[in-house]
This record gives C-alpha cells, structure tokens and sequence, in this order.
C-alpha cells in the first residue's frame, strides 16, 4: 500500500502542477473557457461570468500549489482534502458537460492538448481514484523537507505562481499554443489539405413499411426498401479533419474581405473582440502606433465583434485613421489575449503581436 500511495502522490502531483502551470500560462484563456461553464446554456450560473478571471486566477494558482504541496508533503490533511474536493467537482462538471454535450473542451490543459468531453471525465475519473488511494493511505505522506524548509518552499511557489500570472495577464502568455502563434500562416491554418480524414456519418432512415415503422442504417446511401418514407436522422461518427482556425473572417457591411486582407504584406491589425470592454489606456495608446504604422506603408484594419455603432464611436473618440471590420468574438479572443491587442501579418502569416501593454514596444 505504501507504493502504490507514493506513486499515486507522484502521479497526481505532476499532473496538477502540469495542468495548472499550462492554464497559469494563459488565465484568460481559462476564464474564456469558464464563462461558457457559467453560461445560460451549462451551468446557468451567470451572475459568476464578470468574476470569471479573478476565480481563473485563484483556481490555477491553487492548482498548481495543491501538486506541490502533495509532492513536498506540507500540510498533507489539507493538501488531501482540497485534491479531494476539487477532484469531485471537476468530476461532476466533466461528466454533466459529456452527457449533455455542452462545452465541447473542458480547457483542463488549456490550448496545449485538447480533450473531447468524455476524455476530459475519463481522466478526471482516473485522478479520482488515486487521489482516493492517496486519502486512504495519508498516514504514509511524510513531507521531504523540515518544516521551515517546507514553508519557505511553499511560499516560493505561491509567490512564484502569483508573480507569473500577474506577468502574463500584464503582456501575453508566455508560451502560445494557439493557431495564431507567431510563425503560422492563418490561410494555412483554415485551408483542409486533400487527403485529410472526411467525416465519417451514419444514418437512420425511418420507412412505414406494411403499416409499421421500421429503421434502417446505412453510411448514406438510401436504402432499397419497399415502404413510404419517413424521416432519416444523421448521426456524426468522426468528425474527420477539423482545421485549427475556424471562424475568422475580416467582413464589412458589404462585402468578406478576408482573403483580400490576408495577402497584404504588411497587415496590422488591431484585435478588439468587444470595443466596450476594450482597456481605456489601450485605447488612448493607438493613435500614435496606427498613425506611425501608416507613415511606414503598413495597411492597419481593426477586428471586432460589436456592431457599427461602436465602431464609428471608437474612430471619432480617439481619432483614429483606420477601419474596423466585422469578425467573431472567439475567434479575436484565441487571436490574442488582449483587448486591444495588436497583430502583424505578412501574407496571412503571423510576425509579431502585441499586448496593449507592449505596443511601443513593437519594432515596425
């Protein structure tokens, strides 16, 4: 038993401080991915969504420490207990999301691997068990330091984590995982290659065959029956080849510009997913960039989600020399974490982006 408990502690002490350390990279990501949990259509818990980067923020740090803590074997009671209960929550909400088919990735590690609903239970229900074996044997967690080592351990990595996140939220992630990382070409990105795996579908069609209803199965092609049809019903076995970037598109009123836009060598863009959530100081820092950008040759364009009244309010406020076209409000959140935030493209493919933070930063 004493074994099979440190293995376990091992085990689910990485892959907390795995986990937690990927989503610390990029909180805002993970509050994103938590304002669908709350959402009307999940969990309807919607008066939490405006408080969803502050609970990201504590759930990732306490992640993170909670994996330390386990393997130092510091306060080992509480350490057990909390592993417990979050472990039971996240199992719950897993579960909930896979049988209703609400959130289709859980976000456990963030953009770095992505997880079906019933993989994210799977593994949740694995770290279940083990930390279960863990709570059993906790009488042979013994912690590996004394007990002023264990606490300025415990305070390092607690400051270390607050420290990393206030970075990341203050600039950008630190590594990016995204589609729209610097070096990928966003054409590339959304484009199917030719020999990629088509969606695999199966169908029920329904026939009244004699007076009585009866189902047949088929991979598409109609069924050679002797009745009156009925209805077929679609279901989708393997969705095949997905491309990483979906959903982004530069639109005005008239017109998809996207492909226009996106064979322009020098291409700023300007990403505000919601121009009334957009920072102030953010704000008040384009016109100098924008204007200098233009000065050099560069075509600026903005990028948001809100409608035009907002736009043309956003360019008269602060006097800006540029358009700002239609795209959806995901796709400029996984675009950059920023709100503004500023992107450089040379014929789709992403050079530079930027922080609102880190705009004069930016060489042009």
């Amino acid at each position: 038993m004493k074994y099979i408990v440190q293995i376990s502690r091992i085990f689910v002490g990485v892959l907390f401080i795995i986990s937690g350390f990927i989503k610390l990279n990029d909180p805002l990501g993970f509050s994103y991915k938590l304002q669908e949990y709350f959402g009307a259509d999940v969990l309807n818990l919607t008066f939490l969504e405006p408080f969803a980067l502050g609970i990201s923020v504590f759930v990732v740090i306490f992640e993170v420490v909670l994996g330390m803590f386990l393997l130092l074997g510091y306060k080992p009671k509480f350490t057990i207990w909390s592993l417990l209960g979050m472990i039971v929550f996240f199992t719950f909400l897993t579960f909930y999301s896979a049988y209703f088919d609400k959130v289709k990735d859980c976000g456990c590690f963030g953009d770095a691997l992505k997880l079906t609903p019933w993989e994210s239970f799977t593994k949740d229900l694995i770290l279940l068990v083990l930390i279960l074996i863990i709570f059993a044997g906790r009488k042979h967690i013994k912690p590996i330091f004394g007990k002023l080592g264990l606490s300025v351990t415990a305070l390092v990595s607690f400051i270390a984590c607050l420290g990393f996140a206030y970075y990341v939220l203050m600039h950008l992630p630190a590594i990016d995982f995204r589609a729209y990382k610097i070096g990928n070409n966003i054409t590339e990105g959304m484009s199917t290659p030719e020999n990629a795996a088509k969606p695999v579908l199966e169908y029920t069609w329904t026939f009244n065959v004699n007076g009585e209803e009866q189902e047949f199965v088929t991979n598409g092609s109609y069924p050679s029956v002797d009745g009156e049809y009925v209805g077929v019903e679609t279901k989708t076995l393997d969705e095949g080849y997905i491309p990483p970037i979906q959903d982004f598109s530069i639109e005005s009123l008239e017109e998809d510009l996207t492909q226009d836009y996106l064979y322009k060598e020098n291409l700023i863009i300007v990403a505000m997913y919601a121009i009334d959530k957009a920072e102030e100081e953010g704000l008040q820092k384009l016109k100098a960039f924008t204007d200098s950008a233009i000065s050099k040759d560069y075509v600026v364009i903005g990028l948001s989600s809100s409608g035009e009244d907002a736009k043309i309010y956003l360019k008269e406020e602060y006097n800006l020399n540029f358009d700002t076209y239609l795209c959806d409000e995901k796709a400029i959140k996984t675009i950059v974490r920023s709100n503004p935030g500023i992107v450089i493209l040379n014929k789709g493919t992403v050079i530079n982006k930027a922080h609102w933070n880190d705009i004069e930063d930016l060489e042009l």
